[in-house]
C-alpha cells in the first residue's frame, strides 16, 4: 500500500514528498484500504485510502457526453478515470491562507 500512496504523494516536491511519507508511515496502523467493483473483474472499480494524514481516491466515472439514463450498460469507463488526495480535516480546500496570514504576523499593522 505505501508504493501504492508514494504514487500519489511523489507529485509534490522531493522535500514535502518525504516528509509526507513519513507521516503516512507513522499512521500505517490507522490507514485503511477500500476497493468497489461490480461484477466484471476487468471492469471499473473504486479505491479509497484513507488515513489521519491522507486521503486517496480512485474512481472511474461516466464521461457525461455519453451518460444515458435510459440505457442500462451507459455507466462508469476505464478511459475515464479521476483522482483525489487531501489532507483529511487538514483545511486544505477553501482554507483562506491571506487572512491566516493577515492575522499571525501583521496583527500590530492595524491602525
Amino acid at each position: 500500500m505505501l508504493d501504492l500512496i508514494a504514487e500519489y504523494v511523489n507529485n509534490i516536491t522531493e522535500g514535502q514528498a518525504k516528509i509526507k511519507m513519513e507521516d503516512v508511515r507513522h499512521h500505517l496502523n490507522e490507514t485503511h484500504f477500500t476497493w468497489v467493483q461490480g461484477d466484471k473483474t476487468d471492469g471499473p472499480f473504486y479505491y479509497r485510502i484513507h488515513s489521519p494524514v491522507v486521503l486517496i481516491e480512485f474512481d472511474h466515472q461516466t464521461p457525461v457526453f455519453v451518460y444515458d439514463e435510459s440505457n442500462p450498460n451507459s455507466g462508469p469507463v476505464k478511459t475515464h478515470i479521476h483522482t483525489v488526495v487531501r489532507t483529511p480535516n487538514g483545511n486544505d480546500y477553501g482554507k483562506d491562507l491571506l487572512k491566516e496570514h493577515l492575522e499571525k504576523d501583521h496583527k500590530h499593522d492595524k491602525n
